[in-house]
């Protein structure tokens, strides 16, 4: 299934695609054989990856520094994508998150995750939605969520709220937009180690308790190639028929634990010192 040419002639816009899963997503893409565009808030970063793809995989990797949370600035970016060819699937990638005790959280730490994760998402597939259905055209949205859409997560409340909202978009456009030939689709991933995410999600403290992996079935946590497999697959026409779907790929981690249960037991000086690393 995985060809050369599975995704040639496919142009994919990848938002966080600088760094992590992103970049890691968007150099698979252009392995096989897709044209890309990155988005993020860091221009420095979106062009380092862009060079890196350009030079191993060639193709054509645009960049867009943009700040998803801004409907505005996606608007904008979205009409300079489409004024250089448009595109053909719609990578939402870009999030934030952090663990926290809830009841400290303020409405701005809240937003910061709201934002990219939920608001972020939904102005880059409306945005594209309304192109691809103005033009008659037909495309692919696939959101990277985590499977606390299927088990909730304490300590990360903001973030599970937007995964789970995003889920919802993707089951409901599934319905409203598959007559107009849009698909849309959602992974789920469970732990996948990155320098961003789990510096957030793992802190020192919380590290030195556990294997990350221990709580896993198949014992170990996932691999960068099986998630962005995964990721070609879905925006692929092999996955034709695939929409309105949320794939876990977690070694069945989510069917024993959500993953934050070991929090639980922190105590307050744990939350203190946690609290203070981040200031």
């Amino acid at each position: 299934m995985f060809r050369e040419d599975l995704l040639a002639g496919k142009r994919i816009l990848v938002t966080g695609g600088g760094s992590g899963l992103g970049a890691a997503m968007a150099a698979r893409f252009a392995e096989l054989g897709a044209a890309l565009v990155l988005c993020g808030r860091r221009a420095e970063v979106l062009e380092s990856a862009a060079a890196q793809i350009r030079e191993k995989h060639g193709g054509r990797v645009d960049v867009h520094g943009c700040d998803i949370r801004d409907a505005g600035a996606v608007e904008a970016m979205l009409d300079a994508v489409w004024a250089a060819g448009g595109l053909d699937v719609l990578v939402n990638n870009a999030a934030a998150t952090f663990i926290a005790q809830t009841e400290r959280l303020s409405a701005r730490a809240a937003d910061a995750i709201l934002a990219p994760t939920l608001h972020g998402a939904m102005y880059c597939t409306l945005g594209v939605g309304r192109r691809w259905i103005d033009a008659g055209r037909p495309g692919t949205v696939l959101s990277i969520l985590s499977t606390s859409v299927r088990t909730g997560r304490a300590f990360t409340v903001p973030s599970a709220m937007g995964k789970a909202g995003l889920e919802a978009m993707t089951r409901s456009l599934a319905v409203e937009w598959g007559p107009k030939g849009i698909r849309l689709v959602a992974i789920a991933p469970g732990p996948f180690p990155t320098p961003g995410a789990w510096n957030q999600l793992m802190p020192a403290a919380r590290e030195r308790a556990r294997d990350p992996g221990a709580l896993v079935p198949l014992g170990r946590v996932g691999r960068a190639p099986e998630l962005t497999n995964l990721a070609a697959y879905l925006v692929s026409d092999e996955a034709a028929y695939v929409s309105g779907e949320t794939v876990a790929i977690d070694g069945a981690a989510h069917l024993r634990t959500s993953g934050a249960e070991d929090l639980i037991a922190w105590s307050e000086d744990d939350w203190a010192a946690l609290r203070a690393k981040r200031r």
